[in-house]
């Protein structure tokens, strides 16, 4: 039966409907489930008794589960689990709960935007005190080697297509920015450790000493520009010793973390693999710096715990489909002629491919992240000691699913375990499932036919 609806209603018929259509609410509109196929038990630890069974057949041949994906460009409702786990995790950070001192709020922090140098000029949205300015005024005589003009006097609309792609595509350092991607991620740990240098310099310690009075601590998401390449947003603390449950040094101040933030940022340098091929490249970040406490934020604005914590947490169920890639890992290198993405990013991506068949290229990976636009990194990290993990959100979730398990199962105070088989059997809806979960992702309850 082709169509959706007739199908839902035939299925509605069936034995088992019920048990069917709460698998599918259950996964609150995910766009691509995981099928399992197998069994499990609940087992009183005591007595060895099995006190409920269940099994894949028990709904329809197969168990769905949540993707879990991150990215709100593949599984919208997934992301929105993710960026929820990060809102709290980052909040933690600056306010306490979720295991986190209350005091901690209390310890100096700021928040950091570190950018990409640049490797040529690109077509970018300028702004001053609310009004839109060219893109980049130039006298209209004044050409690059290849003829093409330096300037550009357009005021870009936020939808234009043009931002973000190269003046001169032949003048542009793709291979530069390729590398700069790949080693972003490096970058940052060099960043940190110097951070940390600069902090025992101002202040008169040596590192070891600086090590048993403070402790550095931080979150972080990566987001893509429209040019393709990747910038950190950070939220960066100081706590005593033992973290944020010991209160930081009487030295330090957001102040002294904003001026060391700064200083640390412009002396952080990393060599590149392959000079023999493209040229030496000494990596760095961006002249383009922004720090500020997290009490400030703009003139007459505060930007709050919460504020700063959803700013992050937006950007982390983002990937390098919002500078225009795709979502996908390529295989082969005919799939390149195929993309449906604008020249400047298919140039990123060709170059990707190219020096990553090289075997001077070959620790970065760079065909496996021709995708991401060869950044390899991961899109939120945080220090050990910053606050909660994702691991421990996910699992309280988890308990407390359990704990209502437990509750429709009549088990009171008995001590479980619960044993399984499964194994992968596919994954997405069939056209009547796929109905169900559309609903729930449109406001709907899911109860579909019935």
């Amino acid at each position: 039966m082709n169509d959706p609806l007739s199908a839902l209603i035939e299925r509605a018929a069936r034995p088992g409907f019920d048990a069917w259509r709460r698998g599918i609410v259950s996964l609150g509109g995910c766009t691509h489930p995981v099928h399992l196929v197998g069994g499990g038990s609940v087992v009183d630890a005591d007595t060895g008794e099995v006190l409920h069974a269940y099994s894949s057949d028990d709904v329809g041949g197969r168990l769905l589960t949540a993707c879990g994906n991150r990215r709100a460009s593949v599984c919208p409702a997934c992301s929105r689990v993710y960026r929820a786990d990060v809102f709290h995790l980052i909040r933690a950070g600056l306010v306490g709960g979720k295991g986190v001192d209350d005091e901690v709020g209390e310890h100096p922090r700021v928040f950091a935007t570190l950018t990409a140098p640049g490797f040529g000029p690109v077509h970018s949205r300028r702004e001053r005190n609310g009004r839109l300015l060219a893109c980049r005024p130039r006298p209209a005589g004044e050409r690059c080697p290849h003829g093409m003009p330096l300037g550009c006097h357009v005021r870009h609309a936020e939808d234009d297509a043009r931002l973000g792609e190269p003046l001169c595509p032949r003048c542009y350092d793709y291979a530069g920015a390729v590398l700069w991607q790949a080693y972003a991620g490096a970058l940052w740990h060099r960043f940190t450790l110097e951070l940390r240098r600069e902090l025992a310099r101002r202040v008169g310690l040596s590192r070891i000493a600086f090590g048993e009075a403070a402790r550095l601590s931080y979150a972080k998401v990566a987001e893509y520009q429209r040019r393709g390449l990747v910038h950190f947003h950070a939220v960066i603390r100081l706590d005593g010793p033992d973290g944020p449950s010991s209160p930081p040094p009487g030295w330090a101040t957001s102040g002294l973390l904003m001026e060391a933030v700064r200083a640390s940022a412009g002396l952080v340098r990393l060599g590149a693999l392959g000079a023999g091929v493209v040229g030496p490249r000494v990596l760095r970040f961006g002249a383009q710096l922004d720090v500020r406490p997290v009490a400030g934020f703009g003139a007459g604005e505060r930007l709050t715990s919460a504020a700063v914590a959803g700013y992050l947490a937006k950007y982390a169920t983002k990937g390098a489909e919002t500078a225009g890639a795709v979502d996908r890992r390529l295989r082969h290198a005919a799939e390149l002629a195929e993309l449906p993405v604008r020249d400047h990013t298919l140039r990123m991506i060709g170059v990707c491919w190219w020096l990553g068949g090289l075997p001077e290229f070959a620790p970065l990976g760079l065909r496996r992240w021709a995708h991401m636009l060869g950044y390899r990194g991961h899109f939120t990290t945080k220090s050990r000691r910053y606050s909660t993990t994702l691991g421990a959100l996910r699992a309280a979730r988890a308990e407390h699913r359990a704990k209502e398990q437990r509750a429709r199962l009549g088990l009171g105070d008995r001590t479980t375990v619960t044993v399984g088989q499964w194994r992968y059997a596919g994954r997405g809806y069939e056209p009547d499932a796929a109905l169900i979960a559309a609903t729930l992702r449109d406001g709907g309850d899911g109860h579909g036919a019935r």
